[in-house]
């Protein structure tokens, strides 16, 4: 019976329920912790892709997908400059953190260059590794701008958007030039 009783004291807090675990001393405690972590995480992710996306263009041979990737490295210098101005709208000096999400994205985007030919299908690859980065992004955007909306931040939320739409027409352009010609054109070189 002692045994029991134990049990049911365990179970009763909260930290010792099933699936929830005692946040770390460094988590975020609160929304604006939450939103600012999100920031400095992306602002890593796109600084990355400042030099990952070259790579990317470097190894395609696609004149669509090197002018969509070089178009889209165009807006990734700009995100930067955005997140710059979203930081100094919320009273902080711009900082990243490491994105582990961004960094496997990145790694997998190099080995898929490394497993493949040059050409076609590795073409495909480099979108299908691009469009994966994107839907991150879009994913990050998204949390953020609502974040900010939330936080009553109308101006960070308002670049945010715009960012984020230019993610969503990244990822659309991605997608016309793999279906409209990589994707057969690889299926044909099998």
């Amino acid at each position: 019976m002692k045994s029991t009783d134990s049990k049911n004291e365990t179970a009763s807090k909260p930290e010792a329920k099933k699936g929830l675990t005692k946040a770390k001393s460094d988590a975020a405690s609160g929304l604006t912790e939450l939103f600012e972590d999100g920031l400095k995480d992306i602002y890593w992710a796109e600084k990355a892709l400042t030099k990952a996306i070259p790579l990317m263009t470097k190894n395609a041979t696609s004149a669509d997908l090197i002018e969509a990737l070089n178009s889209h490295l165009t807006e990734t210098e700009e995100h930067v400059t955005r997140l710059e101005q979203v930081f100094q709208l919320i009273g902080q000096k711009a900082s990243a953190k490491k994105c582990d999400a961004m960094a496997g994205l990145i790694e997998e985007g190099k080995g898929i260059i490394e497993e493949t030919e040059v050409g076609v299908v590795r073409d495909a690859g480099i979108i299908a590794a691009a469009q994966k980065i994107e839907h991150y992004e879009i994913a990050t955007y998204g949390t953020l701008r609502q974040f900010a909306e939330t936080l009553g931040l109308t101006e960070a939320a308002g670049i945010l958007e715009l960012t984020l739409d230019e993610e969503k027409g990244a990822d659309k352009k991605l997608t016309e030039v793999a279906v409209n010609a990589i994707n057969i054109e690889a299926a044909e070189a099998d």
